[in-house]
Order: structure tokens, then sequence, then C-alpha cells
């Protein structure tokens, strides 16, 4: 048996980390893959990070292109070969002519959830304008769905399955910029980063909208250091580079916004 109230002591995410080492039990028992459901970015670097400290099994994460946000974790003993593949993904495609009544991501999500899915069996939606949105889930509702979702907001959808080679992924568009700043402070760097002014980023961090490496930090005096990834939704994210001491003792730091 894993020693449980070890492992989670300190997690934020502990009833999703103590259902995942539920199943890290079953894959050591059955000597099976086993698959969890969708994690979002921050319960998936947890348990990430809790893996690290078992040394009867490892982790494949998937979520069905490399810049998925929400991802299944396949877990298996350390002897099993295990590759994202394994991971069972499905993509569908919610269409409708939403040019007269558009539908943002909280749209879709809500009208997936409102057919009685939990959170976890869907991973991202991509909204595609006024043709509708695709969405990736539990293979095992795709029947389901393609029965049960026939609406968004006002509008009339179809939905089916469709072939991966049809999934449409923008790519992240990046930017390279370089600040100067007194210090590494998270609203200092931040602010110059998504260019906003430090007082509306110094709100945004206190209201719990900001991420760095996908913990929700509110504490504008947080110190930023080079690797490191700060999230806000709906604004992208920004990666923190080389960090350099200028002759003035200020900080020139390199970053990428990538949005």
């Amino acid at each position: 048996m894993l020693p449980k109230d070890e492992l989670l002591k300190h997690v934020e995410n502990r009833e999703t980390l103590a259902r995942i080492l539920d199943q890290t039990e079953q894959a050591i028992r059955t000597w099976e893959v086993v698959v969890t459901g969708f994690l979002s970015p921050p319960e998936l670097v947890e348990a990430q990070d809790l893996f690290r400290r078992l040394t009867e099994v490892h982790t494949a994460a998937w979520g069905g292109y490399p810049q998925a946000e929400r991802q299944r974790l396949a877990i298996a003993r350390i002897d099993l070969p295990l590759e994202p593949e394994q991971i069972p993904l499905a993509l569908i495609d919610l269409a409708g002519n939403f040019l007269f009544d558009p539908a943002s991501h909280r749209d879709f999500l809500g009208s997936l959830l409102g057919t009685g899915l939990v959170r976890d069996k869907i991973g991202d939606i991509l909204v595609m304008g006024e043709r509708g949105a695709q969405a990736i889930v539990d293979p095992e509702l795709v029947e389901f769905l393609e029965l049960n979702l026939t609406q968004v907001r006002s509008v009339p959808v179809k939905t089916r399955a469709l072939d991966w080679s049809e999934l449409k992924v923008r790519p992240p568009q990046k930017k390279e910029l370089t600040t100067v700043e007194a210090s590494l402070r998270l609203d200092a760097v931040a602010s110059a980063g998504f260019g906003m002014s430090r007082s509306k980023m110094a709100d945004m961090i206190t209201a719990g909208d900001v991420r760095v490496n996908w913990k929700t930090i509110t504490q504008s005096s947080h110190n930023v250091q080079s690797g490191d990834l700060v999230a806000i939704r709906g604004k992208g994210r920004l990666e923190i580079g080389e960090v350099a001491v200028t002759k003035k003792e200020r900080y020139r730091v390199n970053l990428t916004r990538y949005v």
C-alpha cells in the first residue's frame, strides 16, 4: 500500500490526487495500464511531482496535441512499456452556424456538462468561430454526445466523431521581449510581459487569476526565476528566460509570450 497520507501532504488538489493514488495502487496490483480522467494543468503538475517520489510506477501524459492544456495520465508498473499513444482519446465536432449568436469556450463547456458529463471526461475545447468547436473527450462518450448534444446557446449543433487528421489547432504565436526591472517580483515582470499596468497586474494576482508553473500565486511580491511559466486565462502564457544583472544592479529578463 502507498503511504497516501504522507504523499498528500501540502497538495492543493487533494481529492484529485487521492483518486490518482487509488488508480496507482490498481496499476501496481493488476499489472495493467490505468488511465486517469482529464487533468487540469495544476492537477497534472502536482501529479507528476508526486510520481517522482514513487519508484514502482511510471507515467505518460497526452491530451491529443502537443500544446494541450488538459491531459490524461497513463500509469503503469515500471516494468511495463508505456507510450502516450496508449491513452484513449476521441475528437468530436460541434458544428453549427454561430454567425449571429457567437459562442465562447464557456458556452461549449456548459453545453457538454449540461448533458450530465463530469469535467474530467472533457479535454480541450477548440472554438472555431462561427463554425462551432472541436472537443477532445473520453472515447466512451462519443455515441452518447452524438445523441444528446444538439444545441449550444440558441444554435442547433450536429455532434459527430472526427478523425484526428481533422484536428484544427492554431500553432501558438510567440513574441520575444526583454525588460529591465529593479526586482524579480511577479507583478513587475508579468506586467511587462503581458503589456499591462503594474497595478492591474497586482489586482489580478490578488484575485487569484495568475499562475506560476500552474500554481495559483496571490502575492505580488513572489519572485520569479528563469524557467518559470506564468499563465493568465485568456491572455496566454509567459516564459521567463535568461536573467542577468546589469551594471546598475537591475535585472535584465528575457521573456517569451505565447498567445
